[in-house]
């Protein structure tokens, strides 16, 4: 590539038909091209060779086209096409210099690369100067006739070309006045448009529908330089705002963008090259789509790596961001308005397809931060109205009252957040996030719901428990005709009084109607549930209930005193009485009576159980226990079934027999203690028998001192040992508990005997005889009550 001040210029395509792909990138850069948009203009010139088209362009556009040394001979100077700007001209002009025709060269027969880089020129030019010699106008076998015969002929390759200004150069003018060569010109043209083959559609198009012909003549650069320069700075003046209305330059509607003449010119030769016809609107539409994405690839990347973006998308990261679509619109909008600003002069609809593409590509990249900025949204709000929602209820505010306003307060909050991550670019809805808030909501609510139901269920079933609990086993326990009856108002009053108070604490929730009536059955039903389950824990003690009831009737009188079995008793009707009572408590536990059902099952038991006629009978009729099941009575009520309650009173009578047995035991103890002299004849028996014995005595006092010795240790073992009172529970039980206790009896006398032989003798005979009654006294008064006993019985 050449410099010179105020110019550049490169070899665009070289001699043997290569692109300089490089070489026109740099020089792009170099006369920043690319920033003129559509304010630029193309100027090409065709001519013989050696016919100083190189000198009329530097002369007339100040470029630096190598020129040929007139010293050294004709020959080629120029090869290929060579490509300079303008110095000084505005808009922006670019001058193509084309290899000349008819050089010797090439030859004759070598006019591809002619027809290819004139067929080039008019694709991409503006303004063709065709250089010509004057002598040539008018003349049949003028050489420039092969020339316009190629530039008509290469104009019908091209599909629907834009019209192009064809200025004629009539070089080294002579005397004859340009309004003469004019007509003659024209003349000249119009023959040989007429005689070039014309495709179909264009056999009667008049030349004017494709070229603006302009015509202009300039004096011998060689004879007349310094009239020649004048002229040239005339005719620079008309490239001046050429493409201007008005302007020099021809149609303006097929014009490549600037940042896109590269690309479009090496795609036009390689079409060119490939010797096929050139669809100009369609390579139009191709160079902007391929630019077009170029830009859009480019804008997106430096989107990718911009600061503010990937600052931004950080934050997101991190947690909610506040102005999140505002900064994301106003960064997408200025990766936006960079691409409209290269792409502007493209194809409208190419630009408008790809920024589209452009734009979604962005979306899509973006959507994922925008996606986790709705997250965070959405999470905050329900972390909002969880802690709103638990405070307010803590606070005593009403379940269905601090739900409904918190959902609204925080729903409100969540569109105006949500409005704030909105991006201009993007018609993005919000409504799936916002659903899913509504529902993390509801199954929150839900869930306190449903915990601050199961609390005041169970509160009120702690209560119904507390309520019934004790008070129904305390009933049970004492059971009589009215136990169920006392039971059953209990019920009642406590469940009314729970479920009126639980139905006014379930409007405070939000719930159905159907919900609430069976969350208010469950609790009637609890009630009933705690009365039955106490009623089977009583049934599984019934036994021990009625001995216990048993054992109180038949061990207390009336005035519930311990009955003294002294053998006057009817134990016969106490024992009858007892069991009837125990009885009674039986048939009480063996239903559930908490309804109006009436049964016969008391008078059952009673006739099957304490009829002694019974076992008689259910010889020849069938038991009325023998069953698993009582009649009129379900087996949801049944607390103890007729086979179990006979089984129960057999277990209860043998265990009860024991303590009848002892009373009867202890009433004949008492006849035997009551009676303790031997029958009359016995003692007169022992009178006749016993005489000779007593008549001994009397003569032999020393037996009364060992009779009287030997009846204080009688008496004193009989106090120690309360003989009386141990057969009182019977002989064989008397008999084993003063075997036991006998020998310690009898060592802990003999210890006080010789505690009393070691005593120091008085000084005063006299004081033995007090001490020795007083030793009596105290060995006849260890057992006072005996003692009475015996002195009244004397």
């Amino acid at each position: 590539m050449d410099k010179s001040e105020g110019c550049c210029s490169v070899q665009l395509i070289d001699g043997d038909g290569v692109y300089n792909v490089s070489g026109i990138d740099h020089f792009i850069k170099e006369v920043k091209l690319g920033e003129c948009g559509l304010s630029y203009a193309v100027v090409s010139i065709m001519g013989p060779q050696s016919s100083g088209k190189s000198t009329l362009l530097n002369s007339l556009f100040g470029t630096n086209f190598m020129e040929m040394d007139a010293f050294k001979g004709r020959s080629q100077t120029t090869k290929g096409i060579w490509l300079a700007r303008c110095a000084g001209i505005e808009p922006c002009t670019l001058v193509m210099d084309l290899e000349g025709t008819d050089g010797r060269e090439r030859g004759e027969d070598d006019t591809a690369f002619e027809k290819q880089s004139a067929l080039f020129a008019l694709a991409i030019s503006d303004i063709v100067l065709i250089n010509m010699w004057c002598h040539d106008i008018g003349r049949e076998q003028a050489a420039n006739k092969p020339l316009l015969k190629t530039v008509f002929q290469v104009m019908m390759r091209l599909f629907s070309p834009r019209k192009t200004t064809m200025l004629f150069v009539i070089r080294d003018k002579t005397r004859t006045p340009l309004e003469n060569l004019e007509p003659v010109l024209r003349e000249d043209i119009q023959k040989i448009w007429d005689s070039v083959p014309k495709p179909e559609a264009h056999k009667e198009t008049p030349m004017s529908d494709f070229f603006n012909v302009e015509v202009v003549a300039l004096s011998s650069y060689e004879e007349k330089e310094e009239q020649f320069k004048e002229q040239v700075a005339s005719l620079r003046q008309r490239f001046m705002h050429s493409i201007a209305p008005g302007g020099l330059a021809g149609d303006r509607r097929g014009v490549i963008p600037a940042s896109g003449f590269a690309f479009s010119a090496d795609q036009i030769w390689r079409v060119i090259k490939e010797n096929k016809d050139l669809d100009l609107p369609a390579h139009k539409v191709m160079v902007a789509t391929v630019r077009c994405e170029e830009i859009a690839n480019e804008k997106f990347s430096h989107f990718i790596s911009n600061e503010d973006w990937r600052k931004l998308d950080e934050e997101v990261q991190a947690g909610a961001v506040s102005g999140f679509g505002k900064r994301l619109t106003s960064i997408l909008g200025s990766c936006l308005s960079e691409y409209d600003g290269e792409a502007t002069f493209f194809d409208e609809g190419v630009r408008s397809s790809k920024r589209h593409q452009l734009q979604e590509k962005l979306l899509q990249l973006v959507n994922p931060a925008f996606q986790d900025v709705l997250g965070h949204i959405r999470f905050g709000m329900l972390e909002k109205f969880k802690a709103s929602f638990d405070k307010a209820l803590e606070i005593g505010e009403g379940f269905s009252s601090a739900s409904s306003t918190w959902i609204k307060s925080c729903m409100a909050q969540f569109d105006e957040e949500c409005a704030g991550a909105i991006i201009e670019q993007a018609n993005w809805d919000t409504a799936k996030v916002r659903e899913k808030l509504v529902r993390d909501i509801e199954a929150h609510i839900s869930s306190v719901r449903t915990s601050k139901l199961s609390e005041l269920t169970s509160q009120y079933e702690s209560k119904l428990h507390e309520a019934l609990s004790e008070p129904v086993e305390a009933l049970l326990e004492g059971a009589n005709d009215e136990t169920w009856t006392a039971v059953k108002k209990l019920h009642r009053r406590e469940t009314e009084s729970a479920v009126s108070g639980f139905s006014s604490a379930l409007a405070c929730f939000d719930i159905e109607e159907e919900m609430r009536d069976k969350m208010v059955k469950s609790l009637q039903e609890y009630s009933r549930g705690v009365i039955e389950s106490k009623a089977k824990e009583e049934a599984g003690r019934v036994l021990m209930r009625m001995k216990e009831k048993f054992g109180t009737i038949f061990s207390h009188d009336s005035d519930s005193m311990p009955r003294v079995w002294t053998g006057k008793e009817d134990l016969r009707a106490i024992t009858k009485a007892a069991r009837s009572a125990s009885l009674k408590l039986l048939s009480v536990m063996v239903v559930i009576r908490l309804g109006d059902e009436t049964d016969n099952i008391e008078k059952t038991l009673a006739l099957a159980l304490l009829d002694p006629t019974t076992s008689k009978k259910s010889i020849t009729t069938s038991d009325p226990l023998a069953s698993s099941t009582w009649d009129e009575v379900p087996s949801s009520r049944t607390l103890i079934t007729p086979v179990q309650c006979k089984s129960i009173w057999r277990q209860f009578k043998t265990e009860t027999e024991y303590t009848v047995t002892q009373a009867i035991s202890a009433q004949e103890a008492n006849k035997r203690g009551s009676n303790w002299l031997p029958p009359p004849w016995a003692i007169l028996a022992l009178i006749i028998l016993g005489f000779n014995e007593f008549m001994t005595l009397l003569r032999n006092p020393l037996y009364l001192g060992f009779l009287f010795v030997g009846y204080l240790l009688l008496k004193a073992l009989w106090t120690q040992l309360d003989i009386p009172g141990e057969f009182r529970n019977g002989a064989l039980p008397g008999l084993i508990s003063i075997s036991a206790k006998f020998v310690p009896t009898v060592m802990n006398l003999l210890k006080n005997l010789a505690a009393e032989g070691q005593a120091p003798p008085a000084a005063n005979p006299e004081n033995l005889r007090p001490s020795n009654n007083t030793s009596s006294s105290v060995s006849l008064s260890e057992n006072p009550t005996e003692h009475k006993g015996a002195s009244k019985t004397d």
